[in-house]
């Protein structure tokens, strides 16, 4: 005959261990959301990057160089000159700009080109000359033809409306904002961006600066995509061939 099984005893905790178990777990809770709270405060909702040595000094030098050039500049004043016979500049950035000097980085943010292969119009004269020599190590700038303009505006123009970015895809929207220009549709606006008519910066401003896709293989083979592009600075009428391939 079977024996009868025994019932295992469930040993009893205390009340007053349960109580001073369940008040440690509430503080820990607490503290870890608190800790959690002062992180985010302290960062900022940013992850800490923290910076080589050679990052350092790169960027001192940078700015080294770019204060002596800058200073070089002062003495040059052929290097402001106007190029005659045109009126109209592309600039797109081709660059990082981390370290670099103060200066450059006010124009570079003037000129609206704060994401890299991001590009705009300039109108020429001595003031936006002077801008882009200073930032020329930078960037690519040249006389853009009738042919690039068109392809730009059509498929990469647009503009911010009540902090929406839309497309210029409707000729309503572009007269509803620019019909006190005269400007009422597409052809008109590249038209006077290309002719830089008296209403260039108004038109200039409504357009969102132009963020240039870089393919695929530039990722992978970045010397390469820096050859075909070619080296900063001024380009002339080669500043159609660098929209090509950005564009």
């Amino acid at each position: 005959m079977a024996e009868p099984e025994t019932k295992r005893k469930i040993p009893l905790v205390p009340e007053n261990l349960l109580k001073k178990r369940k008040a440690y777990q509430a503080i820990k809770a607490t503290q870890a959301k608190q800790a959690l709270l002062d992180k985010r405060k302290h960062l900022g909702g940013k992850q800490i990057k923290f910076k080589r040595l050679e990052e350092f000094v790169r960027e001192s030098h940078r700015k080294h160089r770019d204060d002596v050039r800058l200073q070089r500049m002062e003495h040059k004043p052929r290097l402001m000159l106007l190029p005659e016979g045109h009126k109209l500049a592309f600039v797109v950035r081709i660059v990082e700009i981390k370290g670099v000097s103060p200066q450059v980085l006010r124009v570079i943010q003037r000129l609206r080109l704060r994401k890299i292969y991001s590009g705009t119009f300039v109108k020429l004269s001595p003031a936006s000359l002077k801008m882009l020599r200073i930032v020329e190590p930078y960037v690519a700038w040249g006389y853009p033809n009738l042919k690039s303009i068109r392809e730009l505006i059509l498929k990469r123009g647009h503009t911010k409306i009540n902090n929406k970015k839309l497309a210029l895809t409707d000729n309503i929207l572009i007269e509803k904002h620019l019909g006190d220009y005269g400007i009422i549709c597409l052809e008109d606006l590249i038209h006077e961006i290309y002719s830089a008519g008296k209403h260039f910066y108004e038109i200039n401003k409504f357009l969102w600066p132009f963020q240039l896709s870089v393919a695929r293989h530039a990722a992978r083979n970045k010397m390469g995509f820096r050859k075909e592009i070619g080296d900063p600075g001024f380009r002339g009428d080669g500043i159609n061939h660098v929209i090509r391939n950005l564009n």
